[in-house]
């Protein structure tokens, strides 16, 4: 572990994630707070970023409740975050009892739960789609046709698109609600899934991420999102404009404010996905963590908004201060296999071929998995490439280029 600053504010995470994914995040916090992780397994890469850990399994609020506690008296903690969407309940329940700044329990488990979300918004008059949490094929066929088809059939508690499906007509509803119920949850073997069915709402998909400082909301990034053809909902990759215009879209930012009102979010860090419809902002979910899929870091690499940096701050009570020092463009994009039940031999990019805007490349396919397209799940991306360009247009083929030059089996 690396050597510390004992003056330096310390910080509790809750589990850290891939290298290739968290590392971005992880290295600033160092710089300017002591960063104690717990983690059910042994660190390897975040080592020399930490001033300590606890190997702790953190399922549950009392189990890690008790861990920080023990923390706490030898070395008190100035704040709790997490980046895990599995562990958010629980970095909130340890803040809030602990008297350490966060959302609390109650507006955690409100942006956990969407159904508890759908019906907060509903009464502060928010914009978002119609939304009925069924318990059978027969209340969502009710739901669906009150509704109207095309619908989206979702879980109300997971992450990263699980289980989400948009279903067009009457007939194929039992195949979607089935996608929904028989989801499979790495480590949560006793998932019972709690659909919804949702209106379908049409436009363009983005995320907003946000640190909110007494209840003051700031908006730290804007992500343009590309998903998968219906009928799956699988996010494929972002793009990010240091000059998108609707970082001042007016519009926009009050429907922002207004939904972290209504779930009385008020300390943390959001990842809000809306819908941006002819109709104007639509709010799909808000998250009480920031974003995955390397969106923060597309924020930095296009702007230079430490969006990480900006979180631990919030979480330790202090007013972020972000700085925008560049205007760029940066996207992300993931990629899977051609067909289903590929062996996957070896994965790699061409290097040759990799357009000059190419800021980085990963690998998440190992020799001898098997891998499938993306099938309303998260899981069985094989590569990803980052970039970074002067404009929309030179992104986007930049990240067309850079996808044919990954290599699958050769």
């Amino acid at each position: 572990m690396s050597a510390v600053n004992q003056d330096k504010p310390l910080v509790l995470l809750l589990r850290s994630g891939d290298r290739e994914m968290r590392e971005y995040l992880l290295r600033p916090m160092a710089s300017r707070y002591r960063v104690h992780m717990f983690t059910g397994v042994q660190p390897t890469w975040e080592l020399e970023y930490l001033d300590g850990c606890t190997v702790v399994e953190t399922r549950t609020n009392e189990e890690t409740l008790a861990a920080a506690l023990a923390l706490h008296e030898k070395d008190p903690i100035s704040g709790v975050l997490t980046w895990d969407e599995a562990r958010v309940n629980q970095s909130a329940y340890v803040a809030e009892q602990m008297g350490l700044p966060g959302p609390g329990t109650v507006t955690a488990l409100a942006c956990r739960d969407k159904n508890q979300t759908r019906t907060r918004l509903a009464a502060a008059g928010v914009p978002q789609p119609a939304s009925v949490l069924v318990e059978s094929l027969e209340e969502a066929r009710a739901a669906a046709d009150q509704i109207g088809y095309p619908v989206i059939v979702k879980p109300s508690d997971l992450l990263l698109s699980m289980g989400v499906v948009r279903v067009d007509r009457a007939e194929d509803l039992a195949a979607g609600f089935a996608t929904a119920m028989e989801v499979e949850v790495p480590g949560r073997s006793d998932y019972v899934c709690r659909p919804l069915i949702e209106e379908f709402v049409e436009g363009y998909e983005i995320s907003v991420d946000c640190a909110v400082y007494d209840g003051e909301v700031t908006v730290l990034c804007i992500a343009r999102k590309q998903v998968t053809p219906p009928p799956y909902c699988v996010e494929t990759g972002h793009v990010v404009d240091a000059g998108d215009p609707l970082l001042t879209d007016a519009v926009l930012l009050r429907v922002v404010r207004d939904a972290h009102a209504a779930l009385d979010f008020r300390n943390g860090n959001t990842h809000t996905e809306i819908m941006m419809t002819a109709d104007g902002p639509k709010i799909i979910e808000v998250n009480g963590r920031l974003g995955g899929d390397l969106i923060p870091y597309l924020g930095l690499r296009a702007t230079g908004v430490d969006t990480g940096l900006a979180s631990t701050d919030v979480a330790a009570g202090r007013r972020p201060t972000p700085v925008v020092d560049r205007k760029l463009v940066s996207g992300v994009r993931f990629f899977w296999v051609a067909q289903d039940d590929t062996l996957i031999e070896r994965v790699f990019f061409d290097e040759d071929a990799l357009p000059p805007q190419t800021d980085m490349t990963f690998v998440l396919a190992r020799a001898g998995q098997i891998r499938h397209t993306p099938k309303g799940i998260y899981g069985g991306r094989i590569a990803g490439v980052t970039v970074v360009a002067e404009t929309v247009a030179e992104c986007d083929a930049a990240l067309d280029a850079a996808e044919a030059a990954l290599r699958v089996n050769p």
